[in-house]
């Protein structure tokens, strides 16, 4: 009977900002605008790491996965929300709100990990640099990247299980422009709190977990920087993580303000909010990793220069 009141409703409708369709006009505009930006920035990041050999380094490959998680999470709800906002499509077959609800959620646990990771990149770069080479190898670059995303994967696909066994006895209006679990969750006519319990230790385990140790990576990382004798020993050793800790604060920090915030008297305010943490950030990150670095901009101008492609069209 709980099989039959899950599966009876085989498309869902997402409300959006249905009642404001004045407001999404603009959205629409803006976001398409974002989007766009988030595809070609993070494409071409991409595509500068696997060209250029000056950047086949344990940095640079976390980076091209950081990069590769932004173009997949944006890409799992962006067009459809943008085709919502036209009014041409407000609904969505139970096998994609099944398969939008489980990629968002896994590319937002596999980020938090993966940014953990870069952190720890940046630990042995700047306290253990004589053994950098040793500690970041290709191999536990590798494995380190595969777990990331084998956990964020894994702990989707429990979230999934628990959430579409649940009775829906029919409810298929769904408050928001794509297929949120907590928006998904509202529409259960069953006992939801063991989906609750699971989600908070969860969401507290792939969360606060990879924080702290990126706290404690810097609480070493600043005592090492300290200890550097010069001024510009220590704004040299500073700009090798400048960039990391900005994505860290933007990404965390918009989580906290999602979370933490008093609720809004308007739903829609919640709902634009939670819109612009989901593509605002993912467009910012190509832009953080390269105004200030060095290395991308020198591919980055061996690539528009010709030089770069006629290298690599060397090796073959």
């Amino acid at each position: 009977m709980g099989w039959a009141n899950h599966t009876a409703a085989t498309q869902y409708v997402l409300l959006g900002l249905q009642e404001h369709h004045s407001l999404e006009i603009v959205l629409f505009v803006l976001c398409l605008g974002i989007y766009c930006t988030t595809l070609l920035g993070n494409s071409l990041l991409v595509g500068l790491i696997v060209l250029d050999p000056h950047l086949h380094s344990p940095m640079y490959f976390l980076l091209s996965h950081l990069s590769l998680i932004d173009i997949c999470g944006t890409t799992s709800f962006i067009p459809l929300m943008l085709l919502n906002f036209l009014d041409v499509q407000r609904t969505i077959s139970f096998p994609g709100c099944a398969l939008q609800m489980y990629i968002t959620l896994a590319l937002g646990a596999t980020e938090c990990l993966l940014l953990a990771v870069m952190a720890y990149d940046r630990y042995v770069a700047i306290c253990q640099p004589l053994r950098y080479s040793e500690l970041m190898n290709g191999q536990l670059c590798i494995r380190m990247a595969v777990i990331s995303w084998g956990t964020g994967f894994a702990n989707s696909l429990l979230h999934s299980v628990l959430v579409w066994r649940l009775p829906f006895c029919g409810h298929n209006v769904i408050n928001h422009f794509f297929c949120e679990i907590l928006a998904v969750l509202k529409l259960a006519c069953g006992d939801i709190s063991l989906n609750a319990l699971i989600l908070m230790v969860a969401t507290t385990v792939l969360t606060m977990t990879p924080l702290l140790l990126i706290c404690l990576s810097y609480i070493f990382i600043l005592a090492a920087i300290f200890r550097v004798p010069s001024t510009a020993g220590r704004a040299k050793a500073f700009s090798t993580c400048s960039a990391h800790l900005t994505v860290v604060v933007i990404f965390y920090g918009t989580i906290s303000f999602m979370y933490l915030k008093p609720k809004a008297k308007d739903p829609s305010v919640d709902k634009i909010i939670t819109l612009f943490y989901g593509i605002v950030a993912p467009s910012l990150n190509p832009f953080i990793y390269s105004l200030r670095n060095m290395e991308v901009k020198a591919a980055a101008s061996a690539l528009l220069g010709g030089s770069l492609l006629a290298r690599k069209m060397s090796h073959f």
